[in-house]
């Protein structure tokens, strides 16, 4: 994050320039192989489903094919992606179910054509309880989401999960289904409260239903270059996670918090807003670290 934002304007301006001319030329790798991310904090408040949409937003925007499945009641997803989730719609509950396949509930988002979007309904309050009774309930996305991949007419290059911020049947299933986490860490009080416990849960996943799983990335939220604490917040996490932790934070920004009023991500809303641009920064970062190797895909995805 640059010391520009407590600068003057002109010089923040200069900053901004300069920061687009490097993203700009920045390579962004289309991986070979599809990417599924779970984006989970079992905190609330931290920017989870805000960082989700952002970054599939942005990816998209860089030339990637990308789905984002809404595997939280709330459909905030759902709304800032534009795509409608009444309690008729076909949605994610539906899949999980077995009632529909992924293909079925696939709504094109209207933030970009190469962005797509399995929507959450309402209906999905009640899945948690509906899945205790059913067959490999734990591995029920996972399956879903398989079948779709190998038989869809086009490439997803990206797949990002947005899930509850409790730790059940659902977040179990997001677990399950993908491949790497990214944990969206807010730079405020009590940042890296619950983390030790989300971490692990991770590795009882790893150890029992997906050994494919890692935390591959971490994103620095709610980011306030004047203030000590959040600098104090951010140095904490890069020294814990210091293999994980992108460069790139996402700053406070008025823009990024409006943007979901209005259905859109922040990309729609203000694309050249400095939210726009801290999350089009860290979307060029996860994409040129590199997708996962084929070892961690055995399952042929």
């Amino acid at each position: 994050m640059s010391k520009a934002d407590d600068a003057p304007v002109g010089d923040q301006l200069a900053d901004r320039v300069r920061r687009r001319r490097l993203l700009d030329e920045a390579p962004s790798p289309l991986p070979e192989l599809t990417r599924v991310i779970t984006v989970s904090n079992q905190k609330g408040g931290v920017g989870k489903t805000t960082t989700t949409v952002n970054l599939a937003s942005a990816l998209a925007r860089r030339g990637a094919n990308v789905l984002v499945i809404d595997l939280d009641p709330q459909g905030n997803a759902s709304t800032a992606l534009g795509v409608p989730h009444r309690p008729e719609v076909t949605s994610v509950y539906d899949v999980l179910l077995g009632e529909s396949g992924i293909s079925d509930a696939l709504q094109r988002s209207t933030d970009h054509q190469r962005l797509f979007c399995v929507p959450s309904t309402i209906n999905l309050a009640g899945a948690e309880i509906e899945l205790v009774s059913l067959v490999a309930r734990e591995q029920r996305l996972r399956t879903a989401l398989q079948s779709f991949l190998s038989s869809s007419d086009r490439f997803f290059h990206y797949v990002f999960i947005d899930c509850p911020p409790s730790l059940g049947l659902l977040t179990v299933n997001a677990f399950v289904a993908a491949d790497e986490v990214l944990i969206p860490i807010q730079c405020e009080y009590y940042a890296l409260e619950g983390l030790s416990q989300l971490l692990g849960n991770i590795e009882l996943i790893q150890k029992h239903l997906n050994p494919r799983l890692r935390v591959s990335t971490i994103l620095l939220t709610m980011y306030d270059a004047r203030t000590n604490l959040a600098q104090e917040v951010a140095q904490e996490v890069r020294e814990h996670f210091a293999d994980e932790v992108l460069d790139a934070v996402i700053p406070r920004s008025v823009r990024v918090s409006e943007a979901p009023s209005y259905g859109q991500t922040v990309h729609a809303y203000d694309s050249r807003s400095i939210g726009a641009l801290a999350y089009l920064e860290a979307a060029a970062e996860i994409a040129g670290r590199g997708a996962p190797t084929p070892k961690e895909h055995d399952d042929g995805r």
